[in-house]
């Protein structure tokens, strides 16, 4: 059983960013956020931050990005995907 809550829109500043997701959410296993649109991919202690990017819109990011998320065996986990 997954509880899910709602996503993070914009998950602050970088720095400290996954300390401060962890606070905010310590039952959590991993946070989704965008705002950005510039795709991250952290994990520390455990907990995994996930932003996607965007597909459409890439900001100051380099490529257009989206993410996946799968849920196996109790466990979540992320790929990136760069579309060009």
């Amino acid at each position: 059983e997954h509880d899910f809550v709602p996503d993070v829109h914009d998950a602050g500043p970088s720095v400290g960013r996954a300390v401060r997701m962890r606070r905010r959410f310590p039952d959590a296993d991993a946070v989704v956020f965008g705002h950005s649109h510039i795709p991250l991919h952290e994990e520390w202690e455990g907990f995994a931050i996930f932003n996607p990017g965007s597909p459409t819109e890439r900001r100051r990011a380099p490529s257009h990005t989206m993410g996946i998320a799968t849920v196996e065996n109790k466990r979540v986990t992320f790929e990136l995907l760069t579309l060009d």
